[in-house]
């Protein structure tokens, strides 16, 4: 089976773009948002671990959810590579970097979570440190995640800045979801160095300055999934900076 190239098929490629995206932001939604605001009591580290310990399906469930968010992400990466080449390849390529570096943080991160429910149910560690004990050592892997989680985000939201100014400068995709892009990758830095370096402007801005972020990433997505691009003006790019190259090279 002959798998289409983009130049012949960049609709197909923004289609499969864009279900990528939902899957993330589905995933991401249930891990992060539903699963931790059920299981995770801020300030009472036992409490945190009991419910953990009580609910152990729906934690492992949410643990393999962050893993494919990260494993849905290697693909798109690629996807939003080659849509946004046409444009210019430069930059294209900065974005592809900085994603790379954002995904490799977030994948470690997940390594914390795969710590806790190890850490709870250990017997020797209660042995040796009590319940209390436990329950601090998975607060610190959880707080490990976050930092680690936090840095992630903030290589994604630069990725965010550049793939929006392409987007906006492309002409296939609506300027907007440039614009809306652009806004979710400056919420995502200024939310998340507030995270890790100013904890008091964090509680004042979190979560509310996230929802830019949902609002820009879900656009987006759902615009790949139902519009896709404009093929032939994506043609029309292509061509332009092909012809652009060429004549350089005389």
């Amino acid at each position: 089976m002959t798998i289409p190239s983009v130049q012949t098929s960049p609709q197909l490629y923004a289609r499969l773009g864009g279900t990528l995206y939902l899957l993330i932001i589905l995933f991401g939604a249930f891990a992060e948002g539903f699963v931790n605001s059920k299981l995770l009591v801020p300030g009472d580290v036992a409490a945190t671990a009991r419910h953990i310990l009580a609910s152990s399906g729906l934690w492992h469930i949410s643990t393999v959810g962050n893993l494919l968010v990260v494993l849905c992400a290697v693909p798109l990466l690629r996807i939003e590579y080659l849509l946004l080449r046409p444009v210019s390849k430069s930059l294209a390529v900065l974005a592809v970097l900085l994603n790379t570096v954002s995904l490799a943080v977030e994948a470690m991160s997940k390594v914390f979570l795969l710590l806790v429910m190890p850490t709870l149910e250990n017997a020797e560690y209660g042995q040796a440190l009590g319940f209390q004990g436990q329950a601090v050592l998975a607060d610190l892997a959880l707080k490990s995640h976050s930092v680690s989680f936090n840095i992630a985000l903030i290589f994604f939201g630069a990725t965010c800045l550049v793939n929006g100014y392409l987007i906006f400068r492309s002409g296939f995709l609506p300027r907007l979801l440039g614009i809306l892009l652009q806004v979710a990758g400056g919420c995502y830095l200024v939310g998340c160095f507030a995270a890790l370096f100013a904890p008091a402007l964090a509680n004042h801005l979190l979560p509310g300055i996230l929802l830019p972020c949902l609002i820009g990433e879900s656009a987006l997505c759902l615009w790949l999934l139902v519009k896709g691009v404009n093929s032939t003006q994506w043609q029309a790019v292509l061509y332009r900076n092909q012809q652009a190259r060429s004549l350089a090279q005389v």
